[in-house]
């Protein structure tokens, strides 16, 4: 008996050990969700309110009416990542590579702009980029901008906005990713001539694919539903789909729509993180992982 309940609990140790976390999903976001999926599918008015009626139409309705939106949101928060990748690589790989002692003063840094609001954050981004400010003084004398042009309420505010604030989301992965990396695999790619420009081609880059996946997934995902960049530093032209279920949840008091359109945003990103796997190759970033 006492071999059997050993076994037993042997079987049940795993279950246990995974139950608060399974708990914590179901309690925070399957249960919601599903709250939201039956919201979606609600029809009536703010005013008599709404009733469940299986109405599907929502989902056209919403896509058709906020496909600009959707668009927008999907090409400013790539344009965003792209830029932070292109930011935070040459970045991570100073910090991990060259920086030594210097290792820990740098990593703190990254993560310094976390101790302070993000939405003190994007305001400041309104100093910066304001039409008397010292950035667009200097785009001027430089021809950048013309005489009566302005950085602030534009695609550009909104795009840099996004691309500061998740910046640290893309360096944090990228330097954990380059850290591991065993030295000695780049001087054997050395030693058996390969210039230095191969030997970052041909086995740094590939080692960090875990990096850039993780640090693309978290800048991306974030970055296309939010809203306070395009509040603050565009206007109603930059808005983007999370302006638009915002304004249809707080202002409109249109929950089917909203619900709807946030099913819509989370499927878009399901099916684009499956893509960019699949283009990056699961296997090898589990391979590289491991």
């Amino acid at each position: 008996m006492l071999r059997l309940s050993l076994r037993r609990r042997r079987a049940l140790w795993p279950y246990l050990l995974i139950g608060p976390g399974l708990l914590w999903l179901v309690v925070f976001f399957l249960i919601p969700v599903l709250n939201q999926l039956n919201v979606s599918l609600q029809s009536g008015d703010p005013e008599l309110g709404y009733s469940f009626s299986w109405h599907f139409s929502t989902y056209s309705d919403a896509l058709s009416n906020y496909h600009q939106q959707f668009l927008r949101s999907l090409g400013y928060a790539a344009t965003a990542t792209i830029l932070d990748f292109v930011i935070a690589f040459p970045l991570a790989y100073f910090v991990a590579f060259k920086s030594a002692r210097w290792k820990n003063v740098l990593l703190l840094l990254i993560v310094l702009p976390f101790f302070t609001s993000y939405l003190v954050r994007t305001v400041s981004w309104q100093l910066i980029l304001s039409d008397n400010g010292w950035v667009v003084h200097r785009l001027r004398d430089v021809g950048l901008v013309s005489a009566g042009g302005r950085l602030l309420a534009t695609r550009t505010a909104v795009i840099a906005g996004i691309t500061y604030n998740f910046l640290p989301f893309m360096a944090l992965p990228l330097y954990v990713s380059l850290e591991k990396i065993d030295r000695r695999l780049i001087e054997a790619a050395t030693d058996l001539y390969a210039s230095r420009t191969t030997a970052f081609r041909k086995v740094t880059l590939p080692l960090a694919l875990p990096g850039i996946f993780a640090g693309s997934l978290l800048t991306f995902i974030p970055a296309v539903g939010d809203f306070i960049n395009a509040a603050l530093l565009g206007t109603p032209n930059q808005y983007m789909i999370g302006n638009v279920i915002q304004s249809r949840y707080l202002d409109l008091l249109d929950y089917p729509t909203a619900a709807a359109l946030s099913f819509v945003l989370m499927a878009v990103i399901l099916v684009g993180i499956l893509v960019y796997a699949r283009l990056l190759g699961t296997r090898s970033l589990t391979e590289a992982a491991v």
